[in-house]
């Protein structure tokens, strides 16, 4: 059976995706002497959290995801980040590919959660890989990717916050029912608010009398157009 190997050298966030993509360059190597035709290649990447250490900031983002850092040796645990496959074109002995994965700034989801929590450095991942490869120098034959095949690879935490920026400037994201959403849509209608920051914004000031807005204030934030009215994937 061919022996397969697998190497991320890099990764850079799509500035021409539809949503927040990361590009992941690999490198696949095979035996020397064997004729691959195609390589139908799966990859699950996981977040490894215990291989890096955190500041007292970062730990207090991450509290929602592993409890009190006392509590870090039970609960450190990895993470699910993507699912993805690609089909790698022929090649003998050596080739590189570009793994794309599309991501979310959905703050439900932990993986989003764990890298919002983080304010540099890199993040400790695992790729985990299988599949099917179309081999042989005459004819071909099929046989599968072993499910030992791995690489690891520490991504920086600004290529994240790069890919973010590109459909979120200055931005937060946050996912509603529809029932509340439909509420909001109703409050905003009623008070004639001209954006959902607007919108968010009368609310908070509804439940914090200590401080009001000046009589006849503007806020700001409110007027200001927004650069982009993409939802995450």
């Amino acid at each position: 059976m061919t022996h397969f190997g697998f190497t991320c050298t890099g990764v850079r966030a799509d500035p021409y995706a539809a949503g927040p993509t990361l590009v992941f360059r690999l490198r696949v190597t095979a035996d020397p002497d064997t004729r691959v035709h195609a390589l139908a290649l799966r990859c699950q990447i996981r977040i490894e959290p215990a291989r890096r250490g955190y500041g007292p900031a970062e730990a207090e983002g991450l509290t929602d995801l592993f409890g009190e850092r006392s509590r870090w040796g039970t609960t450190l645990q990895p993470v699910q980040f993507a699912q993805v496959s690609v089909m790698v074109p022929g090649f003998t002995g050596e080739t590189e590919t570009d793994l794309t994965v599309p991501c979310t700034y959905d703050m439900d989801i932990a993986a989003t959660r764990y890298f919002e929590a983080l304010q540099d450095g890199e993040v400790p991942l695992l790729m985990l890989f299988s599949g099917t490869a179309f081999t042989g120098d005459a004819g071909f034959r099929v046989e599968p990717v072993p499910w030992d095949r791995e690489a690891a690879y520490r991504m920086p935490v600004a290529v994240w916050r790069e890919m973010v920026e590109q459909h979120f400037p200055g931005c937060g994201w946050l996912r509603l029912p529809r029932d509340t959403m439909d509420e909001l849509l109703a409050h905003r209608s009623r008070h004639a608010l001209g954006s959902w920051e607007a919108t968010v914004r009368s609310l908070l000031d509804a439940v914090d009398p200590e401080q009001p807005p000046p009589p006849g204030a503007v806020r700001l934030g409110a007027l200001r157009p927004r650069l982009t009215g993409r939802t995450a994937p």
